[in-house]
């Protein structure tokens, strides 16, 4: 590594540090990274010159002068994330502390006509307009349900979208700035901090069921970029059709979609027929929880991992984890305990800030 090279390095790794804390010091700084205090003055002081940090504070005296807390300026750049599924367009603006500032979910069939590119620059545009300083906007992240290549631009495959050998090269000239493409399970694994997991499980349950996990902190894509499929694993020989064609796949059991039937409308409304006890709803919420806890405990057996439950179930299964750890427990008699089932970070739209932190990492990076 140049010198050059390693002085970004120790700059981005200063400004990720400042970012997972709501205010640090610089003595924190130089004692938690084990960096020299000139170098942590130099850096800091040219983050704060720059605008990037900001001192929000100060420490209680502990004799002499009080010691400047610092923090991030989270408005000093912004990252938009596109959630593209068969129904609905989700978007978010994602600031530099990695917090969504604005979010819609707008309901729009997928189309692979032009057309639709045109729409989804339309919203996009509408969503944006009181973004006075455009020139903040570092990019925007679009994810996708599908096995995407990410040199090509191309959705190689998407069932969810009937897709495939699809070219995106449409919808990235439609939008008025860089974008970047992402398969929607992995984008949702980005939206967690990989710091904290280096090696762990990502199941995104959204109406269709995506996966995705990281080793060493990294996304691990396989040879063909469906590593993580866990959706369609066989988990009930000869049941369910899949949209995928086959039948018994894991997605027909544990999608957000298996709990939505003829009268139900919504995985809410259904959420609601469980809190008030609807003895239907509750037998319906049982099986489901029972094949999700057969497909974790053999993941788990698998993979020897942390698990994140994510996507929308992910935000609902937060109430519910003392019944769902009680049925993994059965099927596992490995495990002593449950400190490896952990809920996702972003309850709502996580793949769209997932996509959105590509362009947010990408700075932080450069600097």
């Amino acid at each position: 590594m140049s010198g050059l090279e390693k002085k970004f390095a120790t700059k981005s790794k200063i400004v990720n540090y400042i970012i997972n804390k709501q205010n640090t010091s610089k003595v924190e700084i130089s004692k938690d990274l084990n960096l020299s205090m000139p170098t942590v003055l130099s850096n800091v002081k040219d983050l704060l010159e720059k605008g990037i940090i900001i001192e929000n504070g100060e420490y209680e005296s502990t004799g002499g002068r009080k010691a400047k807390s610092i923090g991030i300026n989270p408005s000093y750049r912004y990252a938009m994330g596109i959630v593209i599924t068969a129904n609905h367009v989700g978007m978010v603006l994602v600031n530099l502390k990695y917090e969504i500032v604005k979010s819609d979910r707008i309901r729009l069939k997928f189309s692979p006509d032009m057309s639709y590119c045109g729409q989804i620059s339309t919203l996009v545009e509408e969503f944006l307009k009181d973004m006075k300083q455009r020139e903040e906007l570092l990019g925007i992240g679009i994810s996708i349900p599908g096995i995407i290549n990410q040199d090509q631009h191309l959705v190689i495959k998407s069932h969810a979208l009937k897709l495939e050998n699809y070219s995106l090269s449409f919808l990235e000239q439609a939008l008025s700035a860089p974008v970047y493409f992402s398969n929607d399970a992995n984008a949702a694994m980005m939206a967690e901090d990989l710091n904290i997991y280096k090696n762990a499980i990502y199941l995104s349950l959204n109406q269709t069921f995506g996966g995705a996990f990281c080793i060493n902190g990294k996304l691990f894509p396989g040879e063909n970029q469906k590593a993580g499929e866990f959706g369609h694993m066989i988990l009930v020989p000869g049941g369910r059709k899949c949209y995928c064609g086959k039948s018994g796949c894991a997605d027909a059991y544990c999608a957000a979609s298996a709990l939505i039937d003829e009268n139900t409308e919504s995985v809410e409304q259904f959420m609601q027929q469980i809190r008030s006890g609807v003895e239907e709803a509750e037998v319906k919420w049982e099986e489901y929880l029972d094949y999700l806890a057969i497909l974790i405990s053999n993941l788990r057996m698998a993979y020897d991992m942390d698990i994140i439950l994510g996507g929308e179930m992910g935000g609902y299964l937060i109430d519910y984890m003392v019944p769902l750890g009680e049925k993994v427990m059965q099927y596992n008699g490995f495990d002593h305990d449950l400190r490896y089932l952990k809920n996702c970070s972003y309850k709502k739209e996580a793949s769209a800030v997932g996509a959105a932190k590509h362009f947010l990492q990408e700075f932080i990076g450069k600097m």
